[in-house]
């Protein structure tokens, strides 16, 4: 009977209102800030600079952030396990070879632990030589931003239990070249993870641009279409279908959008830009779409690159240098907000259809099919015209129910169609795209 009230009250919301949240818990912009202060306190964290010096160095960054998480755990009665991964890696910005250590804290899930949620930023920090890892490299926004997000993340999320597994990730080695990243996707493949998000936090704490414009009401979000992992036969597979705006990430994409409208006390637009990362640039998220988890890049409405990448200085009385006083932590913290309102939502709810197969060719109707998930109270049927980017029409099946339904109007031919799996509390999992051949990692 419970369970019977439950789906009626979600069959009869809008797709929007059945996931509205009033209480997402608030990030502290003071937490944020003594977390970029202690990292910045490091000197250098430079990748290739002392593994080992207690209070100077990528070796003492990692050690501190190892300690949040430890006492983190504690407080929640040793929800945390906190562990290191490492490997050597060499290139260009390593020719010696260097050892890139990760540190993660796993929260596990209380459903299938392989089904994982993970929320990272990079640890390490340069400064205009990315060989220079001597001098101060303060790292503020890039990256400390995102890893105090991470840590911030963890405190607030492990107050409660989750369906799914939640990975905290402070990563080594991106302005390396991306080592971090590597590592982690390919330790989420050792360890046969079914990633259902990575939400990677990459400069996400300024609010100013270099020409002085100030954007503090959006935060931009990057995802690829067609998949970086796809062969040539999947590719073609997607443009035939037109799914070539509907990939996994993608559907990451508009999973946080969702999070922002349905959570607007914390004020955040999400710009969601359709392209992997920006021009020419990139991050830790694109080793994981490499390997086919879906993944997307929170970053500032607005860069300031005079306060990135830069050696510590003043020209002609323009100041350069990534440094605490450029930041804005109420910014932060609402997109630390964000974060947490979104990983929550997936974490809660059931994984996504691995299958959504479709029927209708030369019919008024179209058919959908899609594989039954462990779990899910009910499916979200959603549906557009083939000349929009959004969804715009729903509707929510039992999951008592078959595992296919009938639209009668609806030609194939001229609509996109998805299915999402629900919880019984309303939480959805990111939309599986109909009509492609299944694609796993």
């Amino acid at each position: 009977m419970i369970k019977s009230c439950l789906f009626a009250a979600l069959l009869f919301a809008a797709p929007a209102a059945a996931h509205a949240s009033d209480d997402v818990p608030a990030a502290d912009p003071v937490r944020l800030k003594a977390s970029v202060e202690k990292l910045v306190s490091f000197g250098t964290r430079h990748t290739l600079s002392s593994a080992t010096d207690p209070k100077r160095g990528i070796g003492a960054a990692r050690n501190w952030g190892a300690a949040e998480f430890d006492r983190i755990s504690k407080a929640c009665g040793g929800c945390l396990t906190v562990k290191r991964i490492a490997d050597r890696f060499d290139g260009p910005r390593a020719p010696s070879g260097v050892i890139v250590e990760n540190v993660l804290a796993i929260q596990q899930g209380s459903g299938d632990p392989a089904h994982v949620i993970i929320i990272a930023g990079h640890i390490d920090s340069r400064v205009s030589d990315p060989m220079n890892f001597t001098d101060d490299a303060p790292g503020a926004n890039d990256d400390a931003s995102g890893s105090a997000l991470v840590i911030e993340a963890a405190r607030l999320l492990s107050k409660q239990k989750h369906r799914a597994t939640i990975v905290y990730a402070l990563l080594s080695g991106e302005e390396q070249g991306l080592w971090g990243g590597r590592l982690l996707a390919r330790h989420a493949r050792e360890q046969d993870w079914q990633v259902a998000a990575l939400l990677n936090n990459d400069i996400v704490g300024g609010i100013r641009g270099t020409d002085g414009a100030i954007v503090d009401n959006r935060v931009r979000v990057f995802s690829e279409g067609i998949r970086a992992s796809e062969d040539l036969a999947a590719q073609l597979a997607r443009r035939g279908i037109g799914g070539e705006d509907d990939g996994p990430s993608r559907a990451l994409a508009k999973a946080a959008i969702r999070a922002g409208r349905n959570n607007p006390a914390i004020g955040l637009e999400v710009f969601a830009v359709r392209r992997p990362d920006r021009f020419r640039r990139g991050g830790d998220h694109l080793p994981a779409l490499e390997l086919g988890y879906p993944a997307i890049r929170f970053t500032v409405g607005i860069e300031d690159y005079d306060h990135q990448h830069q050696d510590l200085r003043t020209e002609n009385g323009r100041k350069y240098g990534d440094t605490v006083d450029e930041m804005d932590f109420g910014y932060l913290a609402r997109v630390t907000a964000l974060n947490v309102a979104l990983a929550r939502e997936l974490a809660d709810a059931p994984p996504a259809p691995q299958d959504v197969n479709l029927d209708g060719a030369v019919s008024s109707d179209a058919t959908i099919r899609w594989t039954p998930v462990k779990d899910a109270a009910a499916y979200r049927l959603y549906w557009r015209r083939s000349d929009r980017s959004d969804w715009t029409d729903s509707r929510l099946i039992a999951s008592n129910s078959a595992n296919e339904a009938v639209l009668p109007g609806v030609i194939v031919d001229d609509h996109f169609f998805g299915v999402a799996a629900v919880s019984s509390n309303g939480n959805e999992s990111i939309v599986t795209f109909g009509g492609l051949p299944p694609a796993r990692p």
